[in-house]
């Protein structure tokens, strides 16, 4: 009788054991983890500890400067610096320039939060350089490999820098101070409204099948000259020029969602939550239009549409989108993800209620919070264990013989 062979089940892929060159890699993985993180801790203490807050950068300041520069802006560089890699085929920062990179960023939130001066000026020369260092590098492999597609990043990468230097060095004339932060606010939406415009139909085309929408390379850069007018308005004090520049970026954004079919993609969160943003971006820089054209509204309006309407939503879509294609992983989503969407936007409409002054104004701010900390909290518990990690689909590096 004839031996039978045995059949065995392929056993599991055992996950690689963590390692700082996987953690160093490329620059979504350490600055994701380390922004979302920051993001969900400088929203905890700033609605349940704001006391804590003291020094030259406190109190509303504080918080205005650690989400944008160091929640989104952070996010925006880790972005950069790994989509950098396909654009030029050149790694902009890694191994150890990349940890410096990130302990820069460490010392400038440590330094902030402590609050002596001399914690403070330690804080604004590490932060200064980490966006000088990102800006640099980024210029490096752009301009090395004749990317003319790109030369405008490097210089908008900077811009961050240049916006938040503005702004720490105004603290004590807080019209100045505001002025700089709408400037960093416009030049991140400049950032987001770039990398977006590529990405969300590129991301579209691939995952629903027969699926063709315009790229809108016309209209994208008629919404950069309208955004860098806005800019530079904003700076000069001329209030009509902001209003049309951030108008004509924010029409553009909504034009351009409708033109990318969002009914194709409404069974698909992985997408749904990047036009959703998108959109949010755009909304949020009417209503700056608006005030700059002298509607009547709390300041508050414009800056939270931007930032959490926009900004926020587009990144707990980008942050899992790209981590999982960079990491080798399918782009399936779980509950944990898809409960990560849905508590972004359940903060952004609780802070967007709570804007609205009532007696349940204090209650729904505490509730924003807790749904924004619960968010990145389960974006962090899913993606941690995979970005310390090598990537799943690579060998493991061969021991070294001795």
């Amino acid at each position: 009788m004839q031996r039978l062979i045995p059949l065995r089940e392929p056993a599991p892929v055992r996950p690689g054991a963590p390692s700082w060159r996987a953690f160093l890699e490329l620059g979504f993985r350490p600055l994701y983890l380390a922004g979302t993180g920051w993001a969900l801790v400088s929203i905890a203490i700033w609605v349940f500890a704001p006391h804590w807050l003291a020094g030259p950068l406190a109190g509303v300041a504080w918080h205005a400067h650690e989400m944008l520069w160091g929640f989104v802006a952070t996010i925006a560089v880790g972005f950069l610096l790994t989509a950098g890699a396909n654009w030029t085929g050149q790694v902009p920062l890694a191994g150890a320039g990349l940890g410096a990179a990130l302990a820069l960023w460490a010392v400038a939130r440590a330094g902030f939060l402590v609050g002596t001066p001399a914690a403070f000026h330690v804080a604004a020369a590490a932060e200064l350089l980490f966006f000088a260092v990102a800006a640099a590098a980024m210029a490096r492999v752009v301009w090395r490999t004749r990317n003319r597609r790109n030369y405008v990043v490097p210089p908008m990468m900077l811009g961050l820098g240049v916006a938040d230097a503005l702004f720490l060095a105004s603290l004590d004339d807080w019209t100045a101070t505001l002025r700089a932060f709408n400037a960093g606010l416009l030049v991140m939406a400049l950032i987001a409204l770039l990398v977006a415009r590529r990405v969300i139909p590129f991301f579209a085309m691939r995952a629903v099948a027969g699926l063709q929408i315009p790229m809108h390379d016309d209209t994208a850069r008629a919404q950069l000259v309208a955004g860098a007018v806005a800019v530079v308005a904003l700076l000069a004090g001329w209030p009509w020029l902001l209003a049309a520049g951030a108008g004509t970026a924010g029409a553009l954004a909504l034009w351009q969602v409708l033109a990318w079919r969002p009914a194709a993609v409404r069974a698909r969160p992985i997408l749904w939550i990047l036009y959703a943003g998108y959109a949010g971006l755009g909304i949020g820089l009417l209503a700056a239009a608006a005030q700059a054209a002298g509607v009547p509204m709390r300041s508050a309006w414009p800056v939270h549409l931007v930032a959490m309407a926009g900004f926020s939503v587009l990144i707990i879509g980008m942050v899992t989108r790209t981590a999982l294609g960079h990491l080798g992983r399918a782009l399936e989503l779980d509950r944990s993800m898809v409960a990560s969407y849905w508590l972004v936007i359940a903060a952004v409409a609780l802070r967007l209620a709570a804007l609205w002054p009532s007696a349940a104004s204090p209650l729904l701010l505490q509730a924003s919070a807790l749904a924004w900390v619960a968010a990145f909290a389960a974006y962090l518990w899913r993606f941690t264990p995979w970005m310390i990690r090598p990537r799943p689909d690579r060998p493991p590096p061969a021991p070294r013989k001795t």
